[in-house]
This record gives C-alpha cells, structure tokens and sequence, in this order.
C-alpha cells in the first residue's frame, strides 16, 4: 500500500495525522449533539451522586473501592468526575471526552507502527481502518463505553512507550511502561492480554527474538513477569468486584457458551468485512445448527494453521491473527460476563489484529510493484470512505435512547431487553401507553424477566392503577427477593391508597436489606406521622436526616419530642 509522494516521511507522516484527525472528526461530530442513554448512562452518569459530588476525596475514595461497582475501573470514574466538573450533565461533553479519546487512540496506533515497521502507508491504514470502522461507533458514541476507549488509549500509549524503551532499554523507560499498563488496567481490565501482544511484537515487527536467541525464555519472563503479575491481580480484583455486586443474568451451559464462541469468533469477522444488522445487544442463542458450530471451527483451525506455518516467510499473518485471537478471548464468552452473544464493543482492539493482515497481507496478491502502486491506494481509499459513510450513519442511531432502542428492534424485534429499555424511553416522553405495551411484550418474550414487571408497575403507579402496579411490584418480589426499589415503590402505593401497615412492612424490609437508606426512614417516619404514632414518626425522622434527608424533620418535631 504505497504511494509515490516526492515529500519528506515526516511531513508525510504530518500530512497523514492531519487527514486522520480532520476524517474521524466528520464522521463523529454529530455525537457533541447527543443526548445520555438509558442503556447504563444513569448508572454511570445520570444518577450517580458520586460522580457528580465532583472530585474530592471521598469521590476517589469511593472510585477506587473495589466493592463500588461491578468492575474495578477507578480512572474512568475520575474521568467522569472531571466531565461533570466541567459539563455537568451536559451529555455532549462526555461524547467529546470519548471522541477525543478515541482520537489520540488513532494517532498513537499511526505512530507506533510507523516506529515499529517504517511502513508509512501501511501504518496509515492500520489507523484508518480503526478510526473509521462501523463496529467501533459503540466505543465512541457511547458515554458508558468511557471505560474502553479509556484503557484503549492507554493501551495504545504502553504500546508507543513500549517501543520508545526497547530501542534504548532503561530502567526509567521501563517503569514508564509498567506505569501506562497499570492506568489502563485501572480503565478497565479488558487490557490484561497486553504482556503477550508485547511479546507478538517482540517477534514482528521489533525482531528482538533474533537477537536473544541464547536466553530467550529467561529475558522474556525476566522482562514482561511484572506485566503478567499486574494482569493476574487485575483479573482477580475483577472477579472479586463482580462476586461482591452479585451480577444477575442468565447463567448459560458450558456447551452452549463453547459454541457461542465458535460462532461469535466468526461473526466478528464477517461484521468486520461486511458491517451490517450492527446493534447494542446480541442476544445468546442456546442452540446453533451442528454444521455451523463444525464450520466456524474448521476456519478458526484452518486459519490458525496456515498463519503458524507461514510464521517465518510471512510474521505479520501471525502476528495479526493472533493479535486478534489473544485480545478477544477475555470477552470471548467462555467465561461468562453478561448475558449477551456478542458485542461490538468486544471488537474494538481485536480488529487492529485483522487491520495489521490487510495492510501487509493484500499487498502480496500483487506481484508487480506498479499494479500496487496503481490499484491499492486507490482501493484502499475507497474501502475506507465506504466505511466512513457506513460509520456515519451507525453513529446517527445512537442519537438519543428512542432512536437507539428503535433501530435495535428494526435489526430484531424478538429481543426482551430492547423492548423494556424502549419502554423504559417512552415513559421517559411521557408516553405511557407505549411504554406500557413494551413492556407487555418484553413479558411475552420472557415471562420471568423481572425488571419488565418493575417498570411495568412504576408506569402504573404514575397514572393511578394502583391495583395493577401492586401486582407487577409483587411478582417482582417473587422474582427478585432483594429487589429494594420494588419494596420501595410498592410501599409509596400502600401510603398511597392508606394502607399504612403494609407500607411500614416494606420500608422496614429496605431497612433490614440496607440499614442507611435514608428514604427508607423518611419515608417510614411519614407513615408513622400519618397514622399519629408521632414518637416512631420522630425517630425516623430523626434517623433520616442523619443520613442526610430531613425533609420531614421539622413536621415530625412539630408532633413529637425530636432534638
């Protein structure tokens, strides 16, 4: 992928940091015009008042408790608190945050390859291919996905530090390394592959194998053991994080997770050629036909084979399959994360894998020099602005949670999640009726997914039919025993339509689950006051606002004998 250009390489290489930048920017600016989601944006975001307590010591305190969330991210929390320092909830902020990112991510891909191969060409296809690519909108468009475009950049920049020490390895260069690897380990843990991509790279294209051919394993274990301790103890803090918040999804056999990687593991390929049918959610399929499951192994074996015999004459093939086959497999769904198939997201670094195979691997289809000359660029430029156009318009949907959630069931209309996050939007617009037959439907679908029933009941409980909302926040309860916000709101009914007992009942049962939510007390002290027992009335009250609420302090002091 050449291109005869009578200028310096490093103007070129300006030239093409330049077009870089300017084509990403056009592609993704319209997010600055974006809206939150309703897809984790609130968790992360909207209703978290740790991050919008903006940075203090008790916020960073917070962020780097492993128990504070379902991964151990604390730099992407920080990055959050900084965001909302500067935009508040401003959701536009927080996409250029992500678009900034993803940017310095792109340059620095471009830089390092360009050190590593020489290669200009090559190395601006790498980098074009992973800033323009349709299947990494959801890295970008997404605020939530703050945690991969995050670790990412940081991934790329251990990577261009990396580079910068073997060429001259000291001690100070080495730790500034180790430093890099430890924040995007502290992004998100997705980056615990990175010690062995080091160790590809140390094979193709830094060729340090060649001269350490005497003590290989020793230098190698010498050298990358801190990265792999690092990986090892992010992977456990991890684990430990996740059994701490008690993750609920659908718990998959082992065979039908092996096949799903199969599958997967090829899905993704095709989607990286032939982007289309792109969505937030796939959903896991527990059975795939024999002979797909059978052809997807033969092509991951076939593949795998040819590379690792053609390591020698052609290092860049290996390098990049394995690229791609190492940095997916933490997501890949053996070990299960979610209770989703697959996600575009999982793809964001696997692709430069398949990207490092194109730019080195296509130009062997041509023997003579002038054919590349004269049809690569140009092929390769279109191929690129395809994607862009493609990208552009996968960007578009991500507009606001209606568009997302529309297009989502335009893909597939037989997903339960999509249907009750739609519901969960239109109610949002003040659409009830809407919101209320997604739900119905996310219930026909999957008739014990609790959420559906929670949704459902707040829906009902905000226009009046409190009978109904009662019944879905009791089964609710009958499928999520610890459930807290469905003990809440179905206790706001009971105040509601004056049954107090019952009201009491929940409020004391959040109590037991959470001893200092401060709602709970404020909440049950109205009820005591309500029904005359103004001394409870008082205590609650009273236990309330030194949990922060006293909105009823001062009617309960009116009543009762409160200090």
């Amino acid at each position: 992928m050449t291109n005869n250009i009578n200028i310096s390489a490093d103007t070129k290489k300006l030239i093409i940091s330049i077009v870089l930048i300017i084509t990403t920017v056009a592609v993704f600016w319209q997010v600055n015009q974006f809206d939150f989601v309703n897809i984790d944006d609130q968790y992360y975001v909207i209703e978290n008042h740790n991050i919008q307590s903006g940075v203090t010591f008790k916020g960073l305190s917070w962020a780097f408790n492993i128990r504070s969330a379902e991964f151990w991210q604390p730099l992407m929390w920080f990055s959050f608190m900084l965001d909302y320092h500067f935009h508040g909830l401003n959701a536009g902020g927080y996409h250029l945050t992500n678009l900034v990112l993803h940017i310095l991510s792109t340059l620095l891909l471009f830089w390092f390859f360009c050190r590593m191969t020489g290669a200009v060409w090559e190395s601006a296809f790498i980098a074009a291919f992973f800033a323009l690519h349709p299947l990494h909108v959801e890295s970008v468009a997404w605020i939530s996905e703050r945690k991969g475009a995050l670790s990412v950049f940081f991934w790329m920049l251990t990577i261009c530090l990396y580079v910068y020490y073997t060429e001259k390895p000291l001690i100070k260069r080495y730790l500034l390394v180790l430093f890099s690897f430890i924040c995007a380990l502290m992004s998100k843990s997705i980056v615990i592959t990175l010690p062995v991509v080091m160790i590809l790279l140390d094979y193709w294209p830094l060729k340090r194998f060649e001269s350490k051919k005497d003590n290989l394993l020793s230098w190698q274990i010498k050298e990358k053991a801190p990265f792999f301790i690092l990986s090892i103890v992010s992977s456990i803090i991890t684990l430990f994080a996740q059994y701490n918040m008690s993750v609920q999804y659908t718990s998959f056999p082992l065979h039908s997770r092996i096949a799903n990687v199969l599958i997967s593991f090829v899905m993704y390929l095709e989607k990286l050629f032939y982007p289309h049918n792109m969505t937030f959610f796939y959903p896991f399929m527990n059975q795939y036909p024999f002979w797909q499951i059978i052809a997807a192994a033969i092509i991951i074996l076939f593949i795998s084979i040819v590379v690792i015999v053609m390591a020698r004459k052609l290092p860049y093939l290996l390098v990049g399959w394995f690229w791609y086959v190492i940095t997916i497999t933490p997501v890949i769904g053996i070990i299960q994360i979610s209770s989703q198939a697959m996600a575009d997201r999982y793809i964001y670094l696997p692709s430069i894998g398949i990207s490092i195979m194109l730019a080195w691997g296509v130009p062997l289809l041509f023997q003579s020099e002038n054919t590349r000359k004269k049809i690569l660029f140009t092929a390769a430029i279109t191929f690129l602005a395809t994607l862009a156009l493609i990208t552009w318009k996968q960007c578009g949907f991500w507009k606001n949670s209606v568009e997302l959630l529309n297009h989502a069931l335009y893909v597939r209309n037989d997903v339960y999640v999509v249907h009750d996050c739609l519901g969960l939007a239109l109610f949002a617009e003040g659409k009830s009726e809407e919101a209320i037959n997604h739900f119905n439907q996310a219930l026909l679908l999957k008739s014990d997914y609790a959420n559906s029933y929670y949704n459902r009941g707040v829906v009902y409980s905000t226009s009046g039919q409190y009978e109904k909302s009662v019944q879905d926040f009791n089964e609710t309860i009958h499928l999520k025993p610890d459930y807290i916000p469905a003990y809440y709101n179905r206790a706001i009914v009971y105040s509601k339509i004056g049954q107090y007992q019952l009201a009491i009942k929940d409020y004391s049962k959040i109590i037991s689950l959470e001893p200092d939510y401060a709602g709970a007390y404020n909440n049950r002290g109205a009820v005591y006051l309500n029904m005359g027992n103004n001394k409870l009335g008082c205590r609650d009250a009273q236990k309330a606002c030194e949990r922060g609420v006293c909105k009823i302090l001062k009617i309960a002091r009116s009543k009762g004998d409160c200090y």
